[in-house]
């Protein structure tokens, strides 16, 4: 496995995806197993910048991932390997939730634009 070395600038700039897991009852072990099996070949994809499973230490059902692409198309690449598909295999009979919500960078007006930007009102 590659280890990454990217600026925050790099971080920045790329196809986020947020995503939030619940696992049911009894198979939370089960959850994290999985989410920490996907993340060397995940890393080692082209198109992935980072793939980083948390597990919540006051609720330990619940789950977050935060996936860094460089592009939409990494993402949907990722989508077509046989780990992830083994994964979300595993992981949709263990979990009550599962929610992946995609991001792009929000980069606001420079101060410079800002203050040439017409104003309403």
């Amino acid at each position: 496995m590659q280890t990454p070395s990217f600026t925050p600038t790099d971080l920045n700039a790329g196809f986020v995806v947020a995503i939030t897991i619940e696992a049911k009852p009894g198979d939370e072990d089960s959850v994290a197993t999985i989410l920490d099996v996907m993340v060397e070949p995940t890393m080692a994809e082209p198109g992935v910048k980072l793939f980083l499973p948390y597990r919540s230490p006051s609720n330990p059902a619940l789950f977050f991932v935060f996936e860094l692409y460089v592009d939409a198309a990494g993402w949907a690449a990722h989508e077509t390997t046989a780990h992830f598909k083994e994964a979300v295999a595993g992981l949709l009979p263990r979990v009550t939730r599962r929610e992946r919500v995609p991001f792009v960078p929000f980069t606001p007006l420079s101060t410079s634009a800002r203050s040439s930007a017409p104003r309403a009102g």
